[in-house]
């Protein structure tokens, strides 16, 4: 009679056995599919060579901290001392591109700059999940499947148009890419090729990751030359602006203009739009 040490072996080793050829028979079905798009089979052989569900991609998927915090507490904890310094630093050093970039999209490099810090910490802080792999696991058994499918198909695109290779697309687990963070949807619609080398290169080519978020800006409605919004004293309102008070009444206000909502189509939230604002105010000057 086998021991129920060794019963209880069997049965984790053929439940991982039986998820392994789940995700296998995933991976067919979306070479299939990716196939029927026109995606070339080296490509495929690239990008799902050796792939496997990464464990920690669902544990930070299904465990998300749950909390809610004060403008206030925003505020403090994102637009620190420490990253306005870093934000000043980088809009010196990267002045004249800045200036290029605005020149071609029209959007100002502050709110740029508040974009490129709150995503990635000007370029030092990208995530260090490999995104084929983040996506496929999220694709296969993950709350929203039918998004990462999406996401996925539109990841291995990039790979079959050369931008990048899939060792060198990493991103965040849920497969946020580079330093503007761009799902792979977004990168087909606004990422573009600023340095002129050929590839859409948000990873390490500055003059690509500003213009990329300047773009995104542009066709999300950014009018150049025209403010965000301005904090404010009690229930001040300018004209054709719209009062915000985060944090309800008591607390900060602002007003608000028509780019505040190009900001928010970055990320549907008035604590990152105001954030953004705030950053890149601080750190232009």
């Amino acid at each position: 009679m086998l021991s129920r040490r060794l019963l209880l072996t069997a049965a984790v080793l053929s439940t991982t056995a039986s998820a392994s050829g789940s995700f296998q028979s995933f991976l067919a079905d979306m070479r299939s599919q990716a196939r029927r798009a026109g995606i070339a089979p080296a490509t495929l052989d690239r990008a799902f060579a050796g792939l496997q569900p990464n464990q920690k991609v669902l544990d930070r998927d299904n465990h998300q901290p749950e909390f809610t915090l004060t403008w206030a507490k925003y505020r403090a904890m994102l637009i620190t001392d420490q990253r306005i310094a870093s934000g000043r630093a980088a809009y010196q050093q990267n002045r004249a591109l800045f200036a290029r970039v605005r020149d071609v999209y029209g959007v100002d490099p502050g709110v740029i700059l508040g974009i490129w810090g709150l995503e990635s910490s000007f370029g030092t802080g990208m995530g260090d999940f490999h995104v084929i792999e983040a996506l496929a696991t999220l694709a296969w058994e993950g709350r929203r499947a039918s998004f990462f499918r999406g996401e996925l198909m539109a990841a291995l695109h990039i790979l079959d148009h050369g931008d990048v290779t899939p060792a060198h697309m990493m991103g965040s687990y849920a497969g946020a890419m580079g330093q503007p963070q761009f799902m792979p949807s977004s990168y087909l619609r606004y990422a573009v090729d600023f340095e002129g080398s050929g590839k859409r290169d948000i990873w390490t080519s500055k003059p690509d990751v500003l213009a990329s978020i300047a773009n995104y800006l542009k066709q999300s409605g950014w009018h150049g030359g025209e403010p965000w919004g301005e904090q404010v004293s009690g229930q001040q309102t300018g004209t054709a602006g719209k009062l915000v008070q985060p944090d309800g009444p008591g607390g900060e206000s602002f007003v608000v203009f028509g780019n505040f909502n190009a900001i928010r189509r970055y990320n549907p939230s008035d604590y990152y739009a105001l954030a953004v604002g705030l950053l890149g105010d601080a750190a232009v000057g």
